[in-house]
């Protein structure tokens, strides 16, 4: 059976309203995944239908039904328990940006958030978490971990910026979190420019329902760097720094790098 080109045009017309009127009802943002029925789209399409005809009877009852499935999908999120989330990797990999990512994506579905920073972290901003491409969002600084639980009432969803320079109580409390039915969003170094796994994160991870990792690229060879190679001298663990005194490198380019420090150590 042939199928009219007009009546092919008709039903992507109606396809593509359908979404569009599903689209305009979601309010999480780019990049949020919604389980929702094929029959939704199907729902959608019908609505239009039925508001060219004139059956105000037919077109509420579709309607209301609409509706219902998409406040299941909207509440959706709330109705989730407690979870970590931890995403980690290397500096310049994008850590803190999708932390604020996702933290703004919870601030736009009406949630109560609260974003913690290691008061020692004052690279760009005294108060505010900040990625390296200078987006920032709003954040209270804390010298330990047990200040987060004291200042996490009545918060559902709670975020925390380079957590590998807190202390390792910080487990403990995103567990108490967590158990609370609060999501808990953690970012931070999983190894230091040694290569030696780095504070919390190991056990974060561990713990975590869901563990991202996230990759820069390395400036050497252009394949996805393995970790935070320091190109200043010192050997202090905890020295906060920029392009000036950090580059991501692969692992090969890392091994040659510290082969070459090690020789100009020498000669010296």
């Amino acid at each position: 059976m042939r199928v009219s080109s007009a009546k092919m045009r008709s039903a992507s017309f109606s396809t593509l309203m359908a979404r569009r009127v599903m689209s305009s009802r979601l309010p999480t943002g780019v990049g949020t995944i919604y389980k929702v029925p094929i029959t939704a789209t199907n729902i959608a399409r019908k609505i239009i239908t039925c508001k060219k005809a004139d059956n105000f009877f037919a077109f509420f009852k579709t309607y209301l039904y609409f509706c219902t499935i998409m406040t299941d999908n909207l509440m959706g999120e709330m109705r989730r328990p407690g979870r970590i989330e931890v995403v980690c990797g290397s500096m310049f990999s994008g850590k803190t940006e999708e932390l604020i990512r996702r933290m703004k994506r919870a601030v736009f579905a009406h949630q109560k958030v609260e974003i913690f920073k290691p008061a020692i972290d004052t690279r760009y901003s005294d108060e505010e978490v900040v990625s390296h491409d200078s987006n920032s969002i709003r954040s209270t600084p804390v010298e330990s971990s047990a200040s987060i639980l004291l200042l996490s009432s009545d918060i559902d969803v709670v975020g925390i910026d380079e957590a590998q320079f807190l202390d390792d109580g910080l487990v403990d409390v995103c567990n108490q979190l967590a158990n609370r039915g609060v999501r808990v969003i953690i970012a931070g170094l999983d190894m230091d420019f040694k290569g030696v796994p780095f504070g919390p994160i190991p056990a974060l991870c561990a713990i975590a329902d869901d563990v991202t990792k996230v990759h820069a690229i390395c400036v050497k060879c252009g394949n996805l760097a393995y970790l935070s190679h320091r190109i200043v001298s010192g050997d202090k663990r905890v020295m906060l720094g920029e392009q000036t005194e950090y580059e991501p490198l692969c692992r090969e380019c890392y091994q040659k790098a510290v082969l070459k420090q090690q020789e100009e150590a020498k000669q010296q």
